[in-house]
């Protein structure tokens, strides 16, 4: 798919980073999409792709660029339930070395980055992640209440630094949730944070999917799910992106970037 390949001034070095967004038209909002754990690859682009192709600047970072460009490890095209424990083991050093100061130390460069690019609209912006990528949004809109306007998180741990965590988000919210994940008695807790801290969110179990169930490269994948969060993350842009920063044109919601 067509995308811009990018290198993000960071306090620790250069994070590569990829782009996509409409090749015609005027600014587009900006959201920074943060992958799962397996990182860029072909799905992410797609994903991004398909964002972009509504109308909006979609930039996907390196998370563990501190330990090397995409590919940090190599992947099957594929990933089965045979293949997951080799690739845990070699992942979990990564995230357990990716600390919350390193969280925010890099989402305050992804964000100076996304406002600089010369595409993006002035405003506010969206964070939207995966997996572990959804924590880290949830973290970003949290150290950014003024200037993120929108979170989603998709089967993502996102109520792994408690309650008090989720006190400074000013965004609006979805957190669409693995039915492994999460049981309704934990969702009902974490609905209860979020109403304590005075979010406006939805918050729901996506019924019959397990951990991952957006990612169509492994078995997880559920396309149900996908559409239904497709239904949830591009209403959550419009309202409260593109009203701030003009509409999408019917051009822009066909042409991407290209290559470059």
């Amino acid at each position: 798919m067509p995308i811009k390949t990018l290198h993000i001034p960071t306090a620790d070095g250069q994070a590569d980073a990829f782009a996509a967004f409409p090749e015609r038209g005027e600014r587009h909002p900006g959201v920074l999409m943060y992958p799962d754990g397996f990182g860029i690859r072909p799905v992410l682009r797609e994903l991004a792709h398909e964002l972009a192709g509504h109308g909006y600047y979609v930039l996907v970072p390196n998370l563990f660029y501190r330990h090397g460009p995409t590919p940090v490890i190599t992947l099957p095209e594929y990933i089965g339930e045979e293949v997951r424990p080799a690739l845990f083991a070699q992942l979990m050093p990564l995230i357990e070395a990716h600390t919350v100061e390193r969280v925010l130390r890099d989402a305050d460069a992804y964000l100076r980055f996304l406002t600089s690019q010369p595409e993006v609209a002035a405003g506010p912006v969206a964070v939207t992640g995966y997996c572990i990528g959804g924590l880290l949004a949830t973290r970003t809109a949290a150290a950014h209440p003024g200037q993120v306007a929108a979170l989603a998180a998709f089967h993502s741990p996102v109520g792994a630094d408690g309650p008090d965590a989720l006190t400074e988000i000013t965004a609006q919210v979805h957190f669409g949730h693995a039915e492994s994940d999460l049981t309704p008695e934990s969702l009902g807790e974490l609905n209860q944070s979020l109403d304590a801290a005075g979010v406006g969110y939805t918050s729901e179990i996506y019924s019959g999917t397990i951990h991952g169930f957006t990612m169509s490269d492994t078995d997880a994948f559920n396309p149900a799910a996908l559409r239904r969060h497709w239904d949830r993350l591009l209403p959550l842009l419009q309202s409260t992106l593109v009203s701030t920063s003009g509409s999408v044109s019917e051009t822009d919601r066909k042409h991407v970037a290209p290559e470059s």
